[in-house]
């Protein structure tokens, strides 16, 4: 049986995907098909369209998170990394906190299924493995459009506040020890967030 801080962290994970899905698929398939004046009502219209789903699902999801397939969390969980890389504007350090919705969902997994502490030590190797590879992925993405784009110095320039010129070897610099700080801070807060879920839900 879920807690109430359990259902509505759950919540918070799940409710979200349908009535962004349905704003943006409205907002660009009205872009595509339809004239100017019509994309902001269509963009409604999907964003009203998600949140019917919700209202129709969501509850219903709520009842098997625990027993959903993980093709389904990881479908929300790429949904949310390819959001929040738009979000920021190509930089991946929001990709970061995906870790946390991550690792609670698979510790609250373990905790419903009642695993030991082998099992939990293992599940929470692959989760570090699977999240760590996408902010790869992602940090990898990140870097192909700072050395490919042209204004990426004065565009540091100007987010840093810097008074010097930004040299290459300074972006490689950056992308390097950047990226594999992200990336050992992503496999820590992983591993951290599945086991204190998993030990705090097993004690209720």
């Amino acid at each position: 049986m879920k807690t109430k801080f359990e259902r509505l962290a759950l919540g918070l994970i799940l409710a979200p995907p349908a009535p962004l899905a349905g704003l943006l698929g409205g907002w660009w398939l009205s872009y595509a098909l339809l004239p100017e004046k019509w994309i902001p009502l269509s963009a409604i219209a999907g964003l009203l369209l998600g949140v019917l789903t919700d209202v129709h699902f969501l509850g219903r999801l709520l009842d098997r998170a625990h027993r959903l397939s993980p093709a389904f969390w990881l479908a929300v969980l790429l949904f949310y990394a390819v959001g929040a890389f738009g979000f920021s504007m190509g930089v991946p350090v929001l990709n970061v906190a995906l870790a946390l919705p991550a690792g609670f969902v698979a510790g609250g997994r373990l905790a419903y299924q009642a695993a030991d502490g082998s099992r939990v030590r293992l599940a929470a190797l692959r989760i570090c493995i699977l999240t760590t590879a996408l902010l790869a992925l992602t940090c990898a993405t990140s870097a192909f459009f700072a050395l490919t784009s042209p204004s990426t110095p004065s565009d540091l320039r100007g987010m840093l506040g810097l008074t010097f010129e930004v040299t290459p070897a300074m972006i490689w610099g950056l992308i390097l020890i950047g990226g594999a700080g992200l990336l050992a801070f992503n496999w820590l807060l992983t591993g951290l967030a599945v086991h204190l879920t998993h030990r705090s839900l097993s004690l209720r």
